[in-house]
């Protein structure tokens, strides 16, 4: 049994697709069919069901990726650990929202890089369920959310925290010198907020919902710093991580409101599937994450 053809059945029972594994691969679809082949030749039996151009592991398959994760592992591990004192080096991709994204490129890329010179990172954005589903199908190494608390056997909490988040808007607001307001004052102003799929949005949309309230935002945008712009010249209120606005707060330009009958639960987490493999490159990056970013790693 072949290393490369159970690499390829990897990707393919991983991606559910032959053109996917494919291109992950760099091999033509036909490639990738004649390695599947093979295997099923050697192992007399059927990998795949194949039904209406939908693909499905057979139970044999379904054994059969077990084992082809775990010699896959062990095999690049052993390689890796020929030589322990060389650099960390390899490929991770991380996947986060808008916000954490620019967060860690701006914070923490030229010392990692500085640092591990040879791990390659790739960054996508994306709202929280797009991230579980990317991971789910090995599309992403590695993912940061800023959402609601989540828990599942499925997957790996490698670091976590609550998130302070308030009701923000401009100092020339005239709710900025109230003392204190309620939800159903907030929703009589103008929102501004992040796309409603989006991790913290979601919590807010489902802290209302639970008291039969809605909001309707003037304006929906992914970028938080023109959010923030906005606020500052007098136009509504939003709900944002503290992260993205303590800065403008400390600067006298936004004001948080003080919402005395609704709290709102929002949770940092880098997650990882279950049965991902720790490659050394994501190992230097998840330690480098924890540190930088988790504040009760840092304790």
């Amino acid at each position: 049994m072949e290393l490369r053809n159970l690499r390829t059945f990897q990707q393919v029972a991983e991606r559910n697709s032959f053109t996917a594994a494919a291109a992950a691969l760099g091999y033509s679809q036909s490639t990738v069919s004649f390695q599947i082949r093979q295997l099923e030749e050697e192992l007399n039996c059927l990998l795949f069901d194949r039904i209406h151009h939908s693909l499905r592991l057979t139970e044999q398959g379904k054994a059969l990726l077990d084992y082809a994760q775990t010699v896959l592992h062990l095999t690049e591990e052993f390689f890796q650990n020929m030589d322990p004192s060389a650099e960390p080096e390899g490929f991770v991709h991380v996947v986060t929202p808008d916000s954490l994204c620019e967060r860690i490129l701006m914070g923490h890329f030229t010392d990692f890089y500085e640092r591990y010179p040879r791990v390659s990172l790739k960054f996508s954005t994306a709202d929280t369920s797009d991230m579980f589903h990317m991971l789910n199908r090995n599309e992403a190494d590695v993912i940061l959310t800023l959402d609601a608390h989540v828990y599942s056997r499925e997957y790996v909490i490698a670091a976590e925290e609550p998130v302070s988040v308030h009701f923000v808007t401009g100092a020339s607001s005239p709710l900025a010198g109230k003392k204190s307001l309620s939800v159903g004052e907030l929703l009589q102003e103008p929102f501004v907020l992040t796309e409603k799929s989006m991790g913290y949005r979601r919590v807010l949309d489902r802290a209302l919902e639970k008291r039969s309230l809605e909001v309707h935002p003037i304006l929906e945008l992914g970028r938080t710093d023109v959010i923030t712009d906005v606020l500052t010249k007098g136009i509504g209120i939003s709900f944002l991580p503290d992260f993205i606005t303590e800065e403008g707060v400390e600067r006298g330009e936004l004001v948080y409101l003080n919402v005395t009958d609704m709290e709102v639960d929002v949770w940092k987490q880098l997650v990882y599937h279950r049965n991902k493999w720790i490659s050394r490159a994501m190992r230097v990056f998840l330690d480098y994450i924890r540190e930088a970013e988790f504040c009760q790693e840092k304790r």
